[in-house]
């Protein structure tokens, strides 16, 4: 065994990854295969290094709504396009929006020339509705999915869900936010309208191939790792924005790619939510971690910055131990969105009360009963989840039961030099300790929570409660590459 920080990471898991890590060429799943097609328009070089203007998705209400998955046509920059699969012709797709209680109904168009499904990030949904690989459509076909929102008001998305194609159809467009609204929330009176800005954060490259699936060797141990930022789809984007409070959602929808935001002037965000919504209290903090799948709600006020100034948010460095040798490895610096303070607003704004909502605590049903979840990737076993890997040929099998109502206490192991953003389905879960790694949880991952990043070594508990859906629900890591190959679970919940 190798010891390290108080926690031991077996030989072969450490020796298997490390080495293995270094692109073969040439090689990897052939369900994991490049999608053939290349950008046309401007050159692949266009705007690499210039600024191109982040934009608002459209929206739609979920009361009627139609997401067409199709090829089309993706716009890098102000500039240059690229081709791409998108939900109704953009990307993101478009924001669906809803309130508490309202009643979903949602068509999906398979215009694709293969299979897809979609998955609901964060919707607490029944299981016929919840995107499991095992329900997707052949091209050509629609499915009509009809829900009840029941989740408080959050920022969710939605994504493909298609086993062994996941991560190549999110890399070709495929994703959106839906944002859910109640009056909890109304009652804050938030920032709203353009001060307001969903950001969809991906990583990709910077030239002609940016929505390619072309993934190596080596990303399929690490997980694609690219290095030029995207915002809402467009590469390196820029916003400007006035003298106010402003509101960011933030969404991390990358392939593998952890993010450790900060503003490069050092000012604190002022963290209002997660995946679940709001948090008990708003919580200051100069940097936020977000996994794969994670989402951060957190407001910023630029009212005491001169006109004309420059700031950017940003992926500050950070260094991963003995992680896998790729080109872009984790903890690079990267700046995500460049802000610049223009004229106007100088406005007041309605201080934050004390507490943002109430968030009932959870307590286990037996406090004795606890589950072990052991995440491992290594070059030679892929990647497993208690030595297992989800199995294509027999996706219904079920790896763990739960009773619906009971509250367990789930502890997330991550045996291996490789971030793993672990997600439940059906429900949410709430974080209480970290062991190993960082060592701490962060304030910020209080209230509810449906991904949590387990970093190399660490060791992370959550308390876990099915309160509404009976069913079957995936358990998995968000790293695009590791979900595709196999780090998945069924979870039966009765």
């Amino acid at each position: 065994m190798v010891e390290r920080d108080g926690r031991r990471l077996t030989r072969r898991g450490f020796v298997h990854a490390s080495a293995g890590a270094v692109a073969l060429g040439g090689g990897g799943l052939a369900a994991l295969a490049a999608c053939d097609g290349r950008p046309t328009g401007t050159s692949g070089s266009d705007d690499v290094d210039g600024r191109a203007t982040l934009r608002a998705p459209s929206s739609l209400s979920v009361a009627a709504a139609t997401l067409t998955a199709a090829p089309g046509t993706a716009r890098l920059s102000d500039s240059a396009t690229a081709p791409a699969w998108l939900f109704n012709g953009t990307s993101p797709g478009p924001t669906l929006r809803a309130r508490r209680g309202d009643r979903a109904r949602i068509r999906l168009v398979n215009a694709l020339g293969e299979p897809t499904i979609v998955h609901w990030h964060g919707v607490i949904v029944p299981e016929i509705a919840d995107g499991h690989p095992r329900r997707t459509i052949d091209a050509g076909a629609t499915f009509d999915y009809e829900f009840e929102v029941v989740q408080r008001a959050g920022t969710y998305w939605y994504h493909p869900h298609a086993h062994h194609r996941t991560g190549a159809q999110i890399q070709r467009g495929l994703a959106g936010f839906l944002i859910v609204r109640d009056e909890e929330e109304d009652a804050l009176r938030l920032p709203g309208g353009e001060r307001e800005i969903l950001l969809l954060l991906q990583d990709r490259s910077g030239d002609a191939s940016a929505f390619d699936y072309a993934a190596t060797e080596g990303d399929h141990l690490a997980g694609m790792l690219r290095h030029v930022p995207y915002g809402n789809g467009v590469r390196r984007p820029r916003l400007d924005v006035a003298g106010a409070r402003y509101r960011f959602r933030v969404l991390n929808a990358s392939h593998a790619r952890s993010y450790r935001l900060g503003l490069d002037d050092g000012r604190p965000f002022t963290v209002i939510g997660n995946d679940g919504g709001l948090l008990p209290a708003a919580v200051e903090a100069s940097e936020v971690w977000l996994g794969v799948g994670e989402r951060v709600d957190v407001l910023v006020d630029f009212r005491d910055v001169p006109v004309g100034t420059r700031l950017a948010l940003q992926s500050l460095p950070f260094t991963i131990p003995s992680g896998p040798t790729v080109a872009h490895p984790q903890g690079i610096a990267m700046e995500l969105l460049e802000l610049t303070r223009v004229a106007g607003g100088t406005m007041s704004e309605p201080p934050l009360p004390a507490v943002l909502s109430t968030v009932p605590r959870l307590a286990p049903t037996d406090p004795a009963a606890v589950r072990t979840f052991t995440f491992r990737s290594s070059a030679h076993d892929r990647h497993l989840i208690d030595g297992r890997a989800f199995d294509m040929a027999d996706m219904g099998r079920v790896d763990y039961r739960i009773a619906l109502g009971r509250t367990e206490r789930w502890r997330f192991l991550n045996d291996s030099p490789i971030p793993h953003p672990v997600h439940l389905h059906g429900t949410h879960f709430q974080v209480v300790s970290r062991t190993g790694g960082r060592e701490t949880i962060y304030a910020y991952e209080g209230g509810w929570k449906d991904t949590v990043l387990v970093m190399p070594l660490e060791t992370v508990e959550v308390l876990v409660r099915f309160d509404r859906y009976a069913g079957l629900f995936p358990l998995h890591c968000h790293n695009l590459q590791h979900e595709d190959m196999g780090m998945m679970s069924n979870v039966e919940v009765g």
